[in-house]
């Protein structure tokens, strides 16, 4: 059973690196802009990868919820484009279907992180007004 998770585990990684390599060099939408493979997932039997990336987005909420679901549509409908070449990279007997995913765990980790750090900001600011009181006494 181990033995069987790691072929699958470097079926992903090989896979990953190797799709990153083609998104950059291949695909040549306009509206695909820089894309970052975070994880491949390969289902046991070999049937799908399931790829999980992020891209950098800027500007409003709204707006980038749009564009990172039309990157997402752009990149499964090359889905079929880069199966083939991945295909001649990687030799599997079953190539996986490719099904790209966006990725929301950056976003929500440096959301959490500002949080922590205003947190941290506002605690700081509370203990350094206690010790501007007159009156108390340190303990």
């Amino acid at each position: 059973m181990a033995k069987e998770n790691s072929r699958i585990r470097r079926i992903a990684d090989q896979m990953q690196r190797d799709l990153s390599v083609l998104i950059q060099q291949e695909v040549k939408d306009p509206r695909l802009g820089m894309v970052t493979l975070n994880d491949v997932k390969v289902s046991k039997d070999l049937s799908y990868a399931d790829i999980y990336f992020t891209c950098m987005v800027f500007g409003e909420s709204a707006e980038a919820d749009i564009e990172r679901s039309e990157q997402e549509a752009v990149l499964n409908k090359a889905s079929g484009f880069l199966r083939t070449l991945l295909a001649r990279e990687v030799k599997l007997r079953v190539m996986p279907l490719l099904r790209f995913h966006y990725d929301p765990t950056m976003e929500s980790g440096a959301r959490l992180s500002g949080l922590i750090n205003e947190a941290v900001r506002q605690d700081k600011a509370r203990n350094s007004d206690a010790d501007d009181e007159p009156g108390e006494e340190p303990s």
